[in-house]
């Protein structure tokens, strides 16, 4: 498709704020009128459009998809995206050890065990840790107050746990990625341990390189958009 504009600008809407083309306001994919909560993350998808060639390429359009999501399939189904992020805590993969005795134990130990303490001391929960991968539930009352704490977040956030749980395998980290000041860099090598602890013995071809990369831009992408999302109501996230 050519490119249809000339102009891009972000303006305050009744209820949040908005990307307009030419003065003309842009609808999500859905239908629905694309209003944001943040004039952060509108200017930073009005970007996405200024910085589109003579020819548009949706690929391109990282943020305004993500966006996109948390408008047409979080608002209305708040409950069934909550029920999608819940289970990656019941099969978290922080939780899911070695054996004592094998050498990658003591790696899931030294990387793992701070990042799940630290998430259990801030939520006042409990994991029970699983040698091994046969599944093993989670306590009632951990899962009780993760669906609470995903209940606090609004559809934006919603989108980027979505997102972020799935990349990782982990709503722990997910959770801590959306986090002020989160460490993107080092949530995700604690997401890729494993795969780096293989990588370590066995070495990498480059297509598996290419993947985890793509992997990390959309780990990277999810945490930006939480960030530009956050309002004051959300920030203690």
């Amino acid at each position: 498709m050519k490119r249809f504009y000339k102009t891009v600008t972000a303006e305050k809407a009744d209820d949040g704020w908005r990307v307009l083309l030419d003065g003309r306001p842009i609808k999500t994919a859905g239908g629905r009128p694309q209003v944001v909560p943040t004039q952060a993350l509108a200017e930073a998808m009005a970007a996405e459009w200024a910085a589109q060639g003579e020819e548009i390429d949706p690929a391109l359009f990282h943020l305004r998809d993500l966006a996109d999501f948390a408008i047409d399939a979080v608002v209305p189904n708040r409950d069934q995206v909550i029920g999608d992020v819940l289970p990656y805590a019941e099969t978290d993969t922080l939780c899911y050890r070695a054996d004592p005795d094998e050498p990658l134990y003591a790696r899931q130990e030294e990387v793992w065990e701070p990042l799940v303490a630290g998430f259990e001391e801030r939520l006042d929960v409990r994991f029970t840790r699983v040698s091994g991968i046969v599944h093993r539930p989670q306590p009632e009352a951990t899962l009780a107050r993760l669906r609470e704490e995903l209940e606090t977040h609004d559809a934006f956030a919603l989108a980027a746990l979505r997102m972020l749980a799935s990349l990782a395998a982990s709503l722990t980290i997910a959770l801590e990625a959306i986090r002020p000041g989160a460490d993107a860099e080092a949530l995700w090598k604690a997401a890729e341990l494993e795969a780096d602890w293989q990588a370590e013995l066995w070495g990498e071809d480059w297509e598996a390189a290419e993947r985890r990369a793509a992997r990390f831009e959309a780990f990277t992408l999810a945490i930006r958009m939480a960030a530009l999302s956050r309002t004051e109501s959300t920030g203690a996230a």
